[in-house]
């Protein structure tokens, strides 16, 4: 068993672009460390519920995320009444459609963009991993508020680009105004394919502005390669391995 960490550290997994491969980066990350012993709780920030679901909950049944933050009014229940334990050593706080609301009303209320980071206080694992929806409402901000560093994995193409400077900028201005030790751990090109140009150029781009690309120790390509060759001989594979050795470092091990 892994020893434990001296506080629960918060992970954001965000970018303002849909379809980057968000869900499925927290998804695998987190099963991935809780496989080596560590305490995780994966939080569905998402009205669309796309990481609940893909644990397996196709409906939180009124134990979701939306009823602990609450919409006009503070939520009825605590972040610890809706977790559920999954397989594999992770637990789950829920999404659910019913956050549409929070979304709606929570800039109405008193120190709105901080419920977040009160909730997360109450409860205890190693790590919390927070899978944002692709967008930069109060949600988001909640979400970088209570984090202690946000991964950002960007489709390497230029409307990628451009989604992320928009979200770099609202990642300094939570730095400037909530959250001032948030750290940008890294930005993750997905969905790489070293074949095309244009990937290739918006990775010399990203490398030129100095942006911490997590995959600067070994080429996508080389990657791939490994992957393709452990599905041949019938062993499992893991898309999200140069992630992870980034995340074990900034965990300290």
């Amino acid at each position: 068993m892994c020893a434990r960490w001296k506080r629960m550290k918060t992970l954001s997994i965000a970018n303002l672009k849909g379809g980057s491969g968000k869900t499925a980066m927290a998804h695998a990350l987190g099963a991935s460390l809780a496989s080596m012993g560590r305490r995780v709780l994966l939080v569905d920030c998402d009205p669309q519920a796309s990481l609940t679901v893909s644990c397996g909950i196709l409906d939180a049944g009124g134990h979701s995320l939306a009823e602990v933050l609450g919409n006009a009014k503070p939520g009825d229940l605590a972040l610890v009444d809706i977790i559920q334990d999954l397989d594999g050593g992770l637990a789950l706080a829920p999404g659910d459609i019913a956050l549409a609301d929070t979304e709606l009303y929570l800039p109405g209320r008193m120190a709105g963009e901080q419920v977040l980071k009160r909730a997360l206080a109450t409860v205890d694992y190693d790590l919390a991993i927070l899978d944002c929806p692709p967008s930069f409402s109060l949600l988001v901000v909640n979400a970088l508020t209570a984090s202690d560093a946000v991964l950002v994995p960007v489709v390497p193409e230029y409307v990628g680009l451009r989604g992320l400077a928009i979200f770099l900028d609202g990642i300094a201005q939570v730095r400037a105004n909530t959250n001032p030790g948030l750290e940008l751990l890294g930005v993750v090109a997905t969905f790489y394919d070293g074949r095309l140009r244009h990937h290739r150029a918006a990775m010399e781009d990203m490398r030129a502005g100095g942006l911490p690309l997590v995959d600067e120790r070994e080429t996508w390509e080389r990657l791939e390669q490994a992957l393709l060759d452990r599905r041949l001989a019938g062993e499992s594979t893991n898309r999200s391995e140069l992630v992870e050795q980034a995340l074990l470092a900034w965990l300290g091990g």
